[in-house]
């Protein structure tokens, strides 16, 4: 499904107590973070745009994004790069931070070798920690600032076919939760948006991830491999209850606004109802529900 971008032509009100104040956002080559990005710009914030590929700066900076810089999360070097260079842009004064930049890694537990899992890690918990950290110290000196984690329904709901996006979900969640007991008190108010099916180009880059380090031939997984793959490719209805990308934007604005951001923004209503079946089920059922769920 291609992902949908934010039009040139829509309107969108400046919004006076954004004015000025500088936001970092991950992953804005498509999807969530090119809608934030262009979204947020538009409402009169400061965006600076990262995109892990050299190549993907010029067509944002066509679409009106003065500020758009290079970040691979799975590189330290480019991640200390990234942080001299925003703070450079935003003179110090960085007013908020969105991880958004992830990608899911398909495959049956038993099929994902270390350097599988190692892979993932190092964009969707390690990169993100890495370049928070050393985002902290100049955020604290601020009056107010934020940080929000793009995270997932698969940050709370394991699913099968899904470990290695799972695994790192969970823990993103749980180095936030500790982060946000550990800012108390501090400048910083730190949230989490948990997104359930959201219209972008994930499950193309999902296909790839699959394709490239799952071995299906060898795998008793083979017939879950093959329906996986006609699903991700498939070019059929979306997959019920699927929102659109400003649905987790709308969110983001949220907790970029509000005096007192919510911990928690849940986005489509598969996420609030895992959210609520989790506490009320019991494990035996949810397992039958989430392996449905999954087309498993």
């Amino acid at each position: 499904m291609p992902t949908e971008s934010l039009a040139t032509t829509q309107t969108v009100k400046v919004n006076p107590k954004a004015q000025g104040k500088a936001i970092l956002i991950t992953g804005c080559s498509t999807g969530i973070g090119q809608v934030a990005a262009l979204y947020l710009h538009q409402r009169g914030y400061q965006v600076i745009a990262s995109v892990r590929k050299h190549a993907d700066i010029a067509p944002l900076k066509k679409q009106g994004l003065p500020h758009v810089i290079q970040l691979d999360l799975r590189d330290s070097n480019s991640i200390d790069l990234a942080v001299e260079k925003t703070l450079e842009i935003c003179q110090g004064n960085l007013f908020a931070l969105f991880n958004n930049g992830a990608y899911g890694q398909p495959g049956a537990v038993e099929d994902l070798t270390r350097d599988i899992l190692r892979e993932q890690f190092e964009t969707n918990l390690f990169g993100v920690h890495e370049l928070t950290t050393k985002l902290l110290p100049s955020m604290l000196a601020q009056d107010d600032a934020r940080i929000i984690q793009n995270s997932s329904i698969l940050g709370f709901a394991a699913m099968p076919m899904r470990g290695a996006y799972n695994a790192s979900k969970f823990a993103l969640e749980g180095l936030t939760d500790t982060l946000r007991l550990e800012l108390k008190g501090s400048s910083i108010k730190i949230s989490l948006i948990e997104p359930g099916p959201i219209a972008t180009n994930f499950r193309e880059n999902a296909l790839e991830a699959l394709t490239r380090n799952v071995d299906f031939a060898g795998s008793r997984h083979k017939v879950a491999y093959e329906k996986s793959v006609a699903r991700l490719t498939s070019k059929s209805a979306p997959t019920p209850f699927t929102l659109p990308s400003m649905a987790v934007v709308k969110k983001l604005e949220h907790a970029l606004t509000a005096k007192r951001p919510k911990a928690r923004y849940y986005v489509t209503v598969p996420t609030y109802l895992f959210a609520f079946l989790r506490h009320i089920l019991p494990t035996r059922w949810l397992d039958k529900i989430s392996i449905a769920a999954a087309g498993a």
